[in-house]
């Protein structure tokens, strides 16, 4: 995966990047026991600078597969994928290390990233502070509700200052209302921060509750059947009106998709 960046000149004379990533006829097969098996069908898709995408399907539709390919955790079989500089990747599951506590292990990332060691404990307290931990710092794994420790996942990405935060499913091993409040978080640090972000989900309702812009792929091989730009204001909530009327036609489209893939 190329890590090149395009920079377009402002009307005052500034530039900046043209896009977050940009993944350009990407396909991707993996060897099975009938031979190549194709999961990935040419993929075209931008996210621009500060913007928030979700991809949506279902189970095995490819969406982690092509976080994977964006994250360069894997190779396309065909087709490009270029990203401002190197995203940063948060998993379903926290990946923090249980003999490390919250704080170092933001640390580690930062030492990662080159920070200074005189530095690194205070940008740590600032990143805990950021996504609501303040005074967590000297906690151990063990020691953090689920929530909590997503909330340090979420500080040791942002710790990489990338321009391109991935989300595969964080959310998902949480209960309902851990999952809402920190919907919230998610949506207070993206706006603070101007990160892009490119989530995944097969939860129709988190799409529409938390995206600029829905991306529905369709069931194996994946593919782009249809994009919405998410025009409700933010902040939202789970149960708004809106957010439950542009859910409904979304899995209308998903159920369709779901149908025509059990047809073949």
């Amino acid at each position: 995966m190329a890590t090149t960046t395009t920079l377009a000149k402002a009307a005052d004379g500034t530039e900046s990047a043209e896009y977050a990533a940009r993944i350009e006829h990407v396909s991707k097969s993996f060897a099975g026991p009938a031979g190549q098996q194709l999961v990935l069908d040419d993929i075209t898709l931008d996210v621009a600078p500060g913007e928030f995408v979700t991809l949506l399907g279902a189970s095995g539709c490819g969406k982690s597969t092509l976080l994977n390919l964006v994250a360069g955790l894997d190779r396309p079989s065909a087709g490009g994928i270029s990203t401002d500089g190197r995203p940063a990747l948060m998993f379903q599951e926290h990946a923090l290390f249980p003999w490390l506590t919250a704080g170092k292990n933001i640390e580690l990332a930062l030492r990662l990233r080159g920070v200074p060691k005189s530095e690194r404990r205070d940008k740590a307290e600032e990143l805990l502070e950021l996504v609501r931990l303040k005074g967590a710092y000297g906690k151990r794994v063990h020691e953090l509700s689920g929530g909590m420790r997503q909330r340090v996942a979420m500080a040791r990405a942002l710790a990489q200052e990338s321009k391109l935060l991935l989300m595969d499913e964080p959310f998902a091993a949480l209960d309902a209302i851990t999952r809402d409040v920190l919907h919230d978080e998610l949506t207070r640090i993206w706006r603070e921060t101007q990160v892009s972000v490119l989530f995944v989900t097969h939860n129709v309702r988190e799409a529409v509750r938390l995206a600029e812009r829905v991306v529905l792929l369709s069931s194996r091989p994946g593919r782009i059947a249809r994009e919405w730009t998410v025009g409700i204001p933010q902040p939202r909530r789970i149960e708004d009106t809106a957010v439950a009327e542009l859910s409904v036609e979304i899995t209308e489209e998903l159920r369709g998709e779901i149908r025509r893939h059990g047809q073949h």
